[in-house]
């Protein structure tokens, strides 16, 4: 009796950073130690906070990640029901030795949008900064009832 092979078709499409990289390295004698080609693509966004949205009764509260980012360096806004988080990681000091030839530590600009799930009151939204976590807390916009209105035909 056959054995069954079950083959999945994005296998191959998972390893295609790789195989861009190696072909990088290649053609252009690309540094493997480099941060992978893919995600310096776009030097302004190296990377994006990871965050948690929680739908409260009366508020939405948006916590979001920054570890080593300083409080003056977080710029928030709202508009149009989307939430947006900005800023910059900065390095304290630059290191001139030979023995520091590889860093995964992510030293730049950063942005995220989150488009809020229900409409806030935007001037009431209030920010907290503590320990590396962001907390942003918008009180949701009361329901407006709408009244049905008949249109008359001309």
């Amino acid at each position: 009796m056959a054995n069954l092979v079950f083959k999945n078709p994005f296998r191959e499409l998972a390893n295609i950073e790789d195989m861009f990289e190696k072909m990088l390295e290649r053609m252009f004698d690309w540094s493997p130690l480099h941060k992978s080609f893919l995600s310096r693509l776009g030097e302004e966004r190296l990377w994006s906070p990871a965050i948690e949205i929680q739908d409260k009764k009366d508020h939405i509260v948006v916590k979001a990640e920054l570890p080593g980012v300083d409080k003056k360096d977080i710029k928030i806004s709202i508009e149009n029901d989307v939430l947006s988080i900005k800023g910059e990681t900065r390095k304290e000091q630059e290191e001139k030795t030979k023995e520091h030839y590889y860093s995964e530590i992510t030293y730049g600009k950063f942005y995220r949008t989150i488009p809020l799930p229900v409409p806030v009151q935007e001037k009431k939204a209030k920010a907290t900064y503590k320990d590396g976590i962001l907390t942003i807390t918008l009180p949701k916009k009361e329901p407006t009832e709408t009244k049905g209105v008949e249109i008359e035909i001309e």
